[in-house]
């Protein structure tokens, strides 16, 4: 008589808590997915997007699992149904095939959850856009942070356009002060402890008097900074606050060049990050105002991702990054006046151990109680208006299954009662910045992207002019600011 043999047991691995925490951040009004669009000169073929796919982006044994979360705990389990041909779809757009047709597009699937039964990614791929193609990818935030799952994808391309002759892509990309990275990281444990011990007592730090005490004992330093995160007063309301909806609009603006942003940043003694924060920021308050908005002396905040960790181990997936809130003025009417208050927050979180506090108390949420969770949640994200990303990508031109990527954009889900999101990322000598909003706070986001180039080009002719004080002061300056 034969013995039936044995089934083979899936393989299960337990989840982190920081992963855990944003498995269980979604929402029907904010999914957690990580959307990108990447646009080809050439037309692509779902073949050979597939054999790309599966030769490496399922390198990663872990995009064949999905979540299985319980009471006990989140874990990554094998799908024992796996079809590549459900994660990897043909598409085609409605109307002109133009832009607008991709926005729409792309605004619906990120209104669209992920199928929670099977692996939390798909990538859609419209064979016809622009004389060439263009691909949409989803990818669930509980894999990995932005800076990972860009890594993901860019794995995927080639620096020549015939991938057997290819080496890896050059890493030249991946800049970032070794010291500070371990500075942070060494941190990491200390907070994510702190974090579990403020959740524990239900986030109330300001009126229970023992925890206070506690962390009156942990020192000035880290008393300071958990005090200011969890005291940090509610945005103040505007239009770009309110109750959300399930529909996102997503568009994105002609890419800029990046020499020229950084012959501002050089002028005016500042970085890349904030001349394009203090862009985005005028964006906003002309659009506000445009809508009838009081805006005058209003500063938005937004919550910015920091990497915790050395960039060349993004690949092993995660959420390795913690949060710092960033001023946006725009009730500031002067663009150069802007851009000097991002840069002076942005020098004052780069000293602060804000990102790090993030990342704890995201690390305690993974763990909590369901109703201590839905606290936390609400009580953060009426801090901030807005996310914002900024991620430097390579500078050469890049190839995936053969075609030649033109321009790419991705933007990261907001939280809570957050509705809009601003991404910036740079490639190949160009910036490429876009807005995903709630429909309901912002149903014409290309009326905002229509301003960012405005905005910049405001900074970029008076760095022209040489002298800043000098250049606040002329006639023609003034008639530009107003």
């Amino acid at each position: 008589m034969a013995t039936a043999k044995p089934r083979k047991r899936a393989n299960r691995e337990a989840m982190s808590r920081v992963d855990t925490a944003w498995l269980r951040m979604e929402r029907a009004t904010n999914p957690m997915m990580i959307t990108g669009v990447l646009m080809f000169e050439e037309q692509m073929s779902l073949e050979r997007l597939k054999q790309v796919i599966d030769k490496r982006f399922l390198s990663y044994s872990r995009f064949r699992q999905k979540a299985v979360d319980s009471p006990t705990g989140a874990s990554w389990v094998d799908d024992p149904h796996f079809e590549l041909d459900w994660h990897v779809q043909l598409a085609a757009l409605t109307g002109r095939g133009d832009k607008r047709s991709l926005e729409r597009f792309v605004s619906q699937l990120a209104s669209s959850p992920l199928d929670k039964s099977r692996p939390l990614w798909q990538f859609h791929l419209v064979e016809r856009y622009q004389g060439g193609s263009a691909l949409v990818a989803r990818l669930h935030h509980s894999y990995a942070d932005g800076i990972a799952l860009v890594q993901v994808l860019l794995s995927l391309t080639d620096t020549s356009r015939d991938a057997g002759k290819d080496k890896a892509l050059v890493k030249t990309w991946l800049k970032e002060d070794g010291v500070e990275v371990a500075r942070r990281v060494g941190a990491v444990e200390r907070y994510a402890k702190l974090g579990g011990k403020m959740l524990g007592k239900g986030m109330e730090v300001m009126q229970d008097p023992t925890l206070a005490a506690m962390l009156a004992k942990e020192g000035g330093e880290i008393t300071r900074e958990l005090l200011q995160a969890l005291t940090l007063p509610d945005d103040p309301p505007s239009l770009l606050r309110g109750k959300l909806g399930v529909s996102k609009r997503v568009a994105w603006a002609q890419p800029l060049d990046l020499e020229e942003v950084k012959a501002v940043g050089r002028a005016c003694d500042c970085t890349v990050n904030d001349v394009l924060m203090a862009a985005a920021a005028g964006a906003l308050r002309d659009y506000m105002i445009e809508r009838g908005e009081d805006v005058d002396g209003i500063t938005l905040r937004a919550t910015v991702p920091v990497n915790l960790r050395p960039l060349e181990h993004a690949k092993k997936l995660g959420n390795h990054f913690g949060l710092v809130f960033l001023d946006l003025p725009v009730g500031e009417p002067n663009p150069i006046r802007r851009l000097e208050h991002v840069a002076e927050c942005m020098n004052q979180l780069k000293s602060s151990r804000q990102a790090i506090v993030a990342y704890g108390l995201l690390a305690a949420l993974g763990m909590a109680p369901q109703v201590v969770q839905e606290l936390a949640l609400e009580l953060f994200s009426r801090k901030a208006t807005a996310v914002a990303t900024n991620v430097p990508g390579p500078q050469q031109p890049l190839y995936l299954a053969g075609c030649t990527i033109r321009e790419l954009m991705f933007w990261v889900p907001q939280t809570g009662s957050i509705g809009v999101g601003i991404s910036i990322m740079s490639y190949n000598g160009h910036v490429h910045f876009g807005l995903i909003a709630d429909a309901k706070l912002i149903p014409d986001p290309d009326a905002v992207i229509r301003r960012f180039g405005t905005e910049f080009d405001k900074l970029l002719y008076l760095a022209l002019m040489g002298n800043w004080d000098n250049a606040l002061n002329s006639v023609s300056a003034q008639a530009l600011i107003e």
